[in-house]
């Protein structure tokens, strides 16, 4: 069974048909409920298996902690469910001792005997890491980050030293291992309820009805409606401050601006850029923004024709017109990219030329490349509104217009959220609309996670391309803590990715949130995600 089928077949028969309604008097008497209108629904509630930020936000943010984790509205990196750590001298053992009073989530079918320890830990990275494991091919065995990053190959050990000691054992130095430990996907799942759904021959449920640690626990969710939690009353943290938490599955952003001026939410995911304007004026609202560590980009599949060839792709480049979707889709709040990082993220490589908007040079490379006529193709559009896109189908049919013009026919296609995403890493597609937002501010988490040869079975190189000199540089880059050498090498790599033109590479977008004046606490994190410890509901 294909896990995203597994995954909304799990919810559906319980949950269809519950309406969404705000609190009644009498129950927010009891507490205090907090809306989030999101932009889309989570692919999984296992963030060991999700890519996306609406899984993120549904999941690791939520419901799970990490043996560290970056600081709220930063990119330091602080303990979390690890107290402390140590690094050997060779760079190739991390140690970390674990805190000792740390409950696991109580729910209707799982009641924790025990605190989190060393066994969870365990648990989490041996179930992603080992093929034979129980747990590594329940619901599939995908897990997109941790083999696009290499972990697999990185990790030769997970030991535990004691109850509330662990040890990581690797291959070889990683420069950015203890960032990549702050990410999403190394989120800390319960071995305790993992043995208990085994025992009830139910082991599935471990994605779908989560377990965690962290400040809010699950309790139900509608697919393509909402998603309830309560706070965590015993998390280690501290009780939050708001006592309900639902998420308000909102696709469409104007619809989501209509809930936040009528108060039916409290903060809303991607604001319309059309309306940020009237939303600073209104005085019941504020307007949140900050330069976004992310890259929009149109990705071509160098395994499907005619996109195996260079001059192809150089033409597709050539063909659009980029800096009219700035105005007329990011609305002057994006600048336009040229490399696949940021060019706030250390090791930018500003001396990299870019493509010209310059139809009959497209025109050109394709009569070189035999294509004189044009060619056919799918271009993948995505469903939703993302900070690196704010208008997937718009920008699209830009693109068809863009292209018609050299030559190519594009057919306009796309699917609801996790069905896109999980045909694209199966490599269905043959251009895709895509983006990324950074998890740690490591320039590897751009070029190797989406770029990489390791990337491509892992399913988050949606290009599809490996190329030897590229993939060296980076490989070298992981394994060197010298910052300026690191630096140089991707600067290198960058120059190596624009020549051979795996994407089209669009924007570098600003990123805005909007909320109810009354809220109190949140702050925006470099990361594109939406994190509600320590906001609060002021009278």
């Amino acid at each position: 069974m294909k896990f995203a089928k597994g995954f909304a077949v799990g919810f559906a028969p319980a949950l269809i048909g519950l309406p969404f309604a705000f609190p009644s008097p009498a129950a927010a008497a009891a507490g205090k409920t907090f809306v989030y209108c999101s932009e889309g629904s989570p692919s999984t509630f296992n963030p060991q298996k999700g890519t996306d930020g609406p899984t993120f936000n549904a999941s690791s943010r939520t419901i799970y902690n990490r043996l560290v984790d970056f600081e709220k509205g930063g990119t330091k990196i602080l303990p979390s469910l690890a107290e402390s750590w140590a690094v050997s001298k060779d760079g190739k053992s991390y140690t970390f001792q674990l805190r000792r009073d740390v409950d696991f989530h109580t729910t209707a079918s799982f009641a924790p005997k025990r605190k989190f320890n060393a066994d969870d830990v365990v648990f989490t990275f041996e179930r992603m890491l080992k093929p034979g494991h129980p747990y590594h091919n329940v619901n599939g065995a995908t897990y997109e980050y941790f083999k696009s990053m290499g972990m697999d190959k990185l990790i030769l050990d997970v030991k535990k030293v004691d109850p509330y000691a662990v040890r990581f054992v690797l291959s070889k130095p990683e420069s950015p291992f203890l960032a990549n430990m702050a990410m999403d996907f190394a989120s800390i799942l319960s071995a305790e309820y993992a043995t208990l759904l085994t025992k009830n021959n139910r082991p599935e449920k471990i994605d779908m009805e989560p377990v965690g640690t962290g400040p809010f626990v699950f309790k139900r969710y509608e697919k393509d409606n909402q998603i309830r939690y309560v706070a965590h009353p015993s998390y280690f943290g501290g009780k939050q401050a708001i006592d309900n938490l639902v998420f308000s599955i909102t696709p469409d952003a104007n619809v989501r601006y209509q809930k936040l001026k009528r108060g039916e939410c409290h903060l809303i995911a991607e604001p319309p850029a059309t309306d940020l304007k009237a939303m600073r004026a209104d005085g019941g609202l504020q307007v949140l923004e900050q330069e976004g560590l992310n890259v929009g980009y149109l990705a071509m599949n160098v395994q499907k024709k005619p996109f195996g060839d260079v001059k192809v792709r150089k033409a597709v480049n050539f063909a659009l017109n980029r800096k009219s979707y700035l105005d007329a889709i990011y609305h002057g709040n994006a600048s336009l990219a040229k490399n696949p990082i940021p060019p706030t993220m250390w090791s930018y490589n500003e001396a990299v030329p870019d493509y010209e908007y310059n139809p009959e040079k497209a025109k050109q490379l394709l009569k070189e490349a035999g294509l004189a006529d044009g060619f056919k193709a799918k271009l993948w559009a995505m469903p939703i509104s993302r900070p690196y896109n704010p208008n997937g189908k718009k920008m699209a049919e830009m693109m068809q217009a863009d292209l018609k013009k050299v030559g190519i026919e594009v057919e306009i296609v796309t699917y609801d959220w996790p069905t896109y995403l999980d045909k694209a890493r199966r490599g269905e597609h043959e251009m895709l609309l895509m983006g990324w937002t950074g998890d740690n501010g490591d320039p590897d988490n751009f070029m190797n996670v989406l770029l990489g040869c390791g990337a491509v079975d892992g399913g988050s190189n949606y290009s599809r391309w490996c190329q030897k000199r590229y993939n060296g540089l980076i490989d070298d880059a992981r394994v060197t803590s010298d910052m300026k050498k690191r630096s140089e090498m991707y600067g290198k790599a960058q120059a190596i990715f624009k020549d051979e033109a795996p994407w089209v590479t669009l924007a570098h977008a600003k990123v805005f949130r909007a909320m109810r004046k009354e809220v109190s606490g949140y702050k925006m994190s470099p990361f594109g995600t939406d994190s509600f410890v320590g906001v609060d509901l002021r009278k």
